[in-house]
């Protein structure tokens, strides 16, 4: 699968890039941002995939976040891709900020129109990994995952739908318990029709209910003055008891002060990074 460069920025030694491909699994073009740190010049590296919230492109995390110096010192190659299929020409993809471009909530969705191109969580799980892994020198062995609001919630079911498969996980201010918010209502409901079993299986609370895998070591920020929060739009209390009750570790920091924004992300990113690096460096 060709990959067209679309930008490429020296940064920290080494390089901040942009790529463009044809998705098979989404049927448009896509584009990812990827951190080069300088010794993926010459070994092979581990990679934190980076999943941004509603609104975003590849974008966002890459310019706001200031991971690159952490992620260099660490080794980390960080792959952050869109957070939706564009320009499908799909009736109504562009009427809402919080549903359809922009906004593809990491499932594969069921329902038509959006089942051809709707596919963000097979193309999370498979499709991207594999196309890193063929163009880039990184060590397929070792992946983690990471994100923000929709795309914490990206993150956290990515690695508790896929036991072993990344080696840690953290999230800042994620959407823990979607089918009991208006986002995730409104999201599942367009995307998978209207039976909440099949919700559930894109739930991070719902599936650590019944989680049976290898351990893993959650670590979560959330802004305390987080206006999302206050909404019932989060919900991390379910989360923190559903994993309490299979005993699975969590880090769980409230962070007095802090809203939704990047200016929080970027105050803590260090030791999200550091987190990362611990198990993929192990």
């Amino acid at each position: 699968m060709a990959l067209k460069e679309v930008s490429s920025n020296k940064c920290f030694g080494g390089f901040q890039k942009v790529f463009e491909h044809d998705s098979a699994e989404l049927k448009c073009k896509m584009k990812f941002g990827i951190y080069l740190p300088p010794k993926a010049e010459t070994e092979k590296c581990p990679v934190l995939y980076w999943l941004s919230g509603l609104t975003c492109t590849e974008q966002n995390f890459i310019t706001k976040a200031a991971f690159h110096q952490a992620a260099a010192e660490h080794g980390l190659i960080v792959v952050a891709p869109d957070t939706s299929p564009r320009g499908c020409s799909i009736k109504g993809e562009d009427e809402s900020w919080d549903f359809g471009t922009g906004a593809g909530f990491y499932v594969d969705a069921t329902e038509d129109p959006w089942k051809t191109n709707y596919r963000m969580y097979s193309y999370i799980k498979d499709e991207l990994p594999k196309l890193i892994n063929a163009n880039f020198l990184v060590d397929s062995e070792r992946m983690s995952i990471s994100g923000h609001s929709m795309g914490g919630h990206g993150a956290l079911i990515l690695a508790l739908k896929n036991p072993g498969k990344y080696k840690t996980v953290s999230a800042f201010a994620p959407i823990c318990n979607p089918v009991q918010c208006p986002w995730g209502k409104k999201a599942f409901g367009g995307y998978l029709g209207s039976s909440v079993t099949t919700w559930e299986a894109y739930d991070a609370t719902h599936i650590a209910k019944s989680y049976q895998g290898s351990p893993l070591d959650i670590l979560i920020d959330q802004g305390k003055d987080d206006q999302f929060l206050s909404a019932g739009q989060l919900l991390p209390d379910n989360f923190i008891a559903a994993c309490t009750e299979r005993k699975i570790p969590v880090v769980f920091r409230m962070q007095q002060g802090y809203d939704h924004s990047y200016y929080f992300i970027t105050t803590f990113i260090n030791d999200h990074i550091r987190h990362h690096a611990k198990y993929l460096n192990a």
